[in-house]
This record gives structure tokens, C-alpha cells and sequence, in this order.
């Protein structure tokens, strides 16, 4: 059997577990890796590549840094300040989508995703809310606010890339005349309904720490402080990346050794922090992407789709086209492999059309960005699984519409802004 057959049949049984959930999201990743494996698509090191994907570093490391504010009792404390300004639960969410909506704009939107997880969820506890009310709006927010600059994630420098090596002149704030609207939206869409279609369950954290009630006036001020300090230090480290010449991953390794060899935190408790649920997620789907692009099969679903629409489609119907196909592929594969196959098909089709590839370049970057409806479609989308017990259909429930309003905006502004024959 055809090594892309065989890829596509195993991408239809992750996305059939996924949903029906009769075995475990990391399981069924794990299987889908092994499978690949056995059937020759992908050999041992690509199978298992993912596993240590610098993303699962930068969660690992995360991980143990944001432990170690709740060990110090120093994110309830970060928490309690943040509610004296949110006198409701919607109010919250909305300062919280704000906040890692603008830095994520200008940073990482996974590396402003990883450093707040922790303060959010210390906010939760505090305020005493459910953490699956405030986790999915941040890591929304962090993709969202990704489309405001050209920084924010790595797909978007491709489609720079990409208009550059065809002429055309480029912006660092290109993606915001959609990506601001986008982000307001977003922030609209949660405060007024989408948290009506919110989970509202607790997990086992939430509950052991709501029956413990932990005291932590006992807790060294030395380590409070340190914790503190060690977080601000990897957030520096992650915004002046570039210019310090230390990636965003080494950074959190870096601030979670100091925190164990400080003794802030214990080796054990470290260890507990780290969700195995998560690194078997990301290594599983990411082997699933790999072979994806590998194998031709990403390629062979977007051209048959996109194929449908004839040799000559209208601009405005291949800006759908592309838009829909993207955003269904970017929700099974990696933001970024998604993208860099997208943006090279929506080129070479704006081109064989004589129109403005801009538009159609743009729809491909921020569709590849709307991976809001499964629990794999983003690194910080797979890193709230656990904290906040999602299961599959809460991404759909809460993702899907945020997926339609993104849709809407892109169709009404993109031709607009960027028309097809200016």
C-alpha cells in the first residue's frame, strides 16, 4: 500500500479517536507513531522526533517553572492582585485574553501561552473558579494576538517570505489590519457567548487544592521571591530571544534547573509537575505531521480540494477554498507544516490567476492560525489539556464558532484591504 494511503487512513483514526475519546488523546497519538513506524512510512528517528520536540521542552520546562509558583504560593498571591480589578468572570476573561493577546503579538504566542498557563491557573484558584473557564480563552488569545505582527509566529515570517521573493513590499504590522479586528473579536465573541459554551468542570488539582486549602505562611520568603524572580528572568530571556542568542526552550530549562538547584522547588515535585499526557500529544501528532508532509498526503488533499473549484475559479471563491482547506489541516498538523505547505499552493494559484497574491498569502497565514477546534491544532491548545480537563468536543464546542467569526472577518476585510486586481 502506498506509504500516503497509509498516512491518510491512520490521520482518519486519529481524528475518529480524537473525537469518540474511548482511548486516551496521548494514547492515541502514541498509536498513530507506532503505526507509521510499523508500516515503513516513517523510520525510528522520525517516529520518535517529536518526543523531543522543542516545544515539549519548552512545556517541560514550563512545567516546573509554573510549579514552582504554586509550591511557593506565589501564583495565588499573582492571582488575588488580578482580581481586585475583575469583579466578574467575564470581566476576567476578557483582561486575560487582552493581556496575552498584545504580548503574544510581539512575542511568542507559544512561549505567552507557556509563561501565563501558570499565573492564570493561580488566579482560578484563587478567585475560585473552575481553571477550564479562563485556560482555552488564554490559549486562544495567544493565536489570536500571533496575527498582529509578523513576529508572532513562525508561519507568518513565511508568508513574508514568501511576498518578498515575488517583489512585494512587507510590514512588520502586515497581518494587523486582520489580526486586530480578529483579536477584538475574539475578546467580543468570549465575553458576550462564547463562555456560555465554556466547560465548567474541576480537575484533580483544582479539587485536591480546594479540599487542602494549603497554607503557605510557612514558605521561606527567600523562595517566594526567587520563584518570582526566576519567571521575569525566562519571560526577559524569551523577549529579547534574538538579541541574547538563548532560544525560548533553553530559557525555561534553564530557569527550571535554577529553581531545583536553589531548592525552591524539590527534584520530586518538579518531576510531578511535568504532564506526560501532553509530551505523548505533542510527539504522537507530531510524528503525524511529519509524515503528512512527508509522504505528499497534506499536498494531495489540498490539491484535490482546491482542484474541485476548476482551472480558472474566481478570486473571491479561491480566497474560501484555501482559506477552509487550511484551517481543516492546520486543526491535525503543525501550525507552522501547515502553513509552509499552504502558502506555496495559494502562490502558485493567485499567480496563474494574475491577482494580488497578498490577500490570498494572508488568508493562508491567519487560516493556519485558527486552530481552535482540536486540542493538538496548537502547541498551548495540547499544554491546557490537562490543566484544564478538556476533552476533545470542548475544543470543538468552544473553538468552532471562534473559527467562523475568524472566517467572516477574513471574506469581508481581506478583499477590501488587499483587493484582488488593485
Amino acid at each position: 500500500m502506498d506509504a500516503s494511503v497509509i498516512t491518510l487512513l491512520f490521520l482518519i483514526f486519529a481524528i475518529v479517536s480524537f473525537i469518540l475519546e474511548k482511548i486516551p488523546l496521548g494514547l492515541t497519538a502514541t498509536i498513530v507513531a507506532l503505526g507509521l513506524n510499523l508500516t515503513g512510512v516513517l523510520d525510528t528517528a522520525a517516529t520518535f522526533k517529536g518526543y523531543v520536540n522543542s516545544n515539549v521542552i519548552l512545556c517541560v520546562g514550563m512545567f516546573v517553572v509554573g510549579q514552582a509558583l504554586f509550591e511557593t504560593g506565589m501564583a495565588n498571591k499573582m492571582g488575588g492582585i488580578v482580581i481586585r480589578f475583575a469583579k466578574s468572570e467575564r470581566i476576567l476573561i476578557a483582561a486575560i485574553m487582552v493581556i496575552v493577546g498584545v504580548m503574544s503579538g510581539f512575542l511568542s504566542n507559544t512561549g505567552t501561552a507557556a509563561v501565563l498557563i501558570p499565573v492564570v491557573c493561580g488566579i482560578a484558584d484563587e478567585a475560585g473558579y473552575s481553571r477550564s473557564r479562563l485556560l482555552m480563552p488564554l490559549v486562544f488569545a495567544a493565536a489570536l494576538g500571533g496575527n498582529i505582527s509578523i513576529i508572532g509566529a513562525p508561519g507568518n515570517l513565511m508568508g513574508v517570505n514568501a511576498l518578498q521573493e515575488l517583489g512585494l513590499k512587507t510590514g512588520f504590522f502586515m497581518y494587523a489590519p486582520i489580526g486586530i479586528p480578529m483579536l477584538i473579536a475574539g475578546i467580543v465573541y468570549f465575553v458576550f457567548f462564547g463562555y456560555r459554551l465554556l466547560p465548567d468542570r474541576d480537575t484533580g488539582m483544582a479539587v485536591e487544592q480546594a479540599s487542602d486549602k494549603k497554607d503557605f505562611s510557612d514558605v521561606p520568603k527567600w523562595k517566594q521571591v526567587t520563584s518570582v524572580v526566576i519567571l521575569i528572568l525566562v519571560i526577559l530571556a524569551m523577549i529579547f530571544e534574538k538579541y541574547i542568542g538563548v532560544e525560548i526552550q533553553v530559557s525555561a530549562c534553564m530557569g527550571a534547573c535554577l529553581l531545583v538547584l536553589s531548592g525552591v522547588i524539590s527534584e520530586e515535585a518538579a518531576l510531578k509537575s511535568i504532564d506526560l499526557k501532553v509530551v505523548l500529544l505533542f510527539g504522537g501528532s507530531l510524528a503525524l505531521a511529519s509524515a503528512l508532509d512527508s509522504t505528499g498526503a497534506g499536498t494531495m488533499i489540498a490539491d484535490k480540494i482546491v482542484g474541485l473549484l476548476g482551472d480558472e475559479p474566481e478570486p473571491l471563491i479561491l480566497l474560501l477554498a484555501i482559506f477552509i482547506v487550511t484551517c481543516v489541516l492546520t486543526n491535525f498538523m503543525s501550525n507552522t507544516a501547515t502553513t509552509a505547505l499552504m502558502v506555496s499552493i495559494s502562490v502558485s494559484l493567485a499567480k496563474s490567476l494574475g491577482a494580488d497574491p497578498r490577500a490570498v498569502v494572508i488568508a493562508t497565514v491567519i487560516a493556519g492560525s485558527c486552530a481552535y477546534a482540536t486540542p493538538i491544532g496548537m502547541p498551548a491548545n495540547t499544554m491546557v489539556v490537562g490543566l484544564g480537563g478538556y476533552k476533545f468536543k470542548d475544543y470543538v464546542k468552544s473553538g468552532l464558532p471562534l473559527i467562523i467569526i475568524s472566517f467572516i472577518l477574513c471574506m469581508v476585510l481581506l478583499p477590501i484591504l488587499f483587493p484582488f486586481y488593485p
